[in-house]
């Protein structure tokens, strides 16, 4: 497996990827799947300032990751949100653990300095919709929960909790330059 940059041309398999997360899970709170300019146009407008990585496998694409603007306010250019999509048939494979670990160091080597996650929690241990993986995948990449907002996600009939967790990635000095926006 490698890691890359992903680009526009990778839109298509990145659409195929995240498609299942909204039709079939609590994972993200879209109703429904864009269609690939939507998708596209997001990809662009994301990796003209942030890193949005993929993991290739032969010749397949099976996982990416990608940080965004946590606020579009400037007192926050120093955080990101990030987020995580893998193949189904790619998870517990360590792909994930592999794909923030070099989105972390590309966030680092740019000068972020919170890398910031909002999750989606199951309302019960036996949700069709959703399991509590991606809390614990962040827990065990050294991320710590914040806060919850509750009920605040509505999908299938059901209300969910956001739980907000963060990982420091550097010095919070006085004096700091800004990020860099490569």
């Amino acid at each position: 497996m490698i890691i890359l940059n992903a680009v526009l041309e990778d839109a298509e398999e990145l659409l195929n990827i995240y498609a299942p997360y909204v039709s079939d899970t609590a994972v993200s709170f879209e109703y429904d799947i864009p269609d690939l300019e939507e998708f596209r146009g997001r990809l662009v407008s994301i990796s003209a300032h942030y890193p949005y990585l993929k993991a290739v496998e032969g010749e397949h694409i099976v996982g990416y990751a990608y940080a965004s603007a946590f606020k579009n306010r400037s007192a926050y250019d120093w955080s990101v949100e990030s987020t995580i999509y893998l193949r189904q048939a790619a998870r517990g494979k360590g792909i994930g653990r592999e794909l923030y670990s070099a989105l972390e160091a590309e966030l680092r080597h740019r000068g972020f300095l919170n890398m910031n996650a909002c999750i989606a929690v199951p309302i019960s241990e036996d949700d069709p919709f959703l399991t509590d993986a991606s809390r614990s995948f962040h827990l065990k990449q050294g991320f710590s929960e914040v806060g919850i907002f509750h009920k605040s996600g509505y999908k299938f009939g059901r209300w969910y909790d956001m739980v907000w967790m963060e990982k420091l990635l550097g010095d919070h000095s006085e004096s700091i330059s800004r990020p860099l926006f490569l």
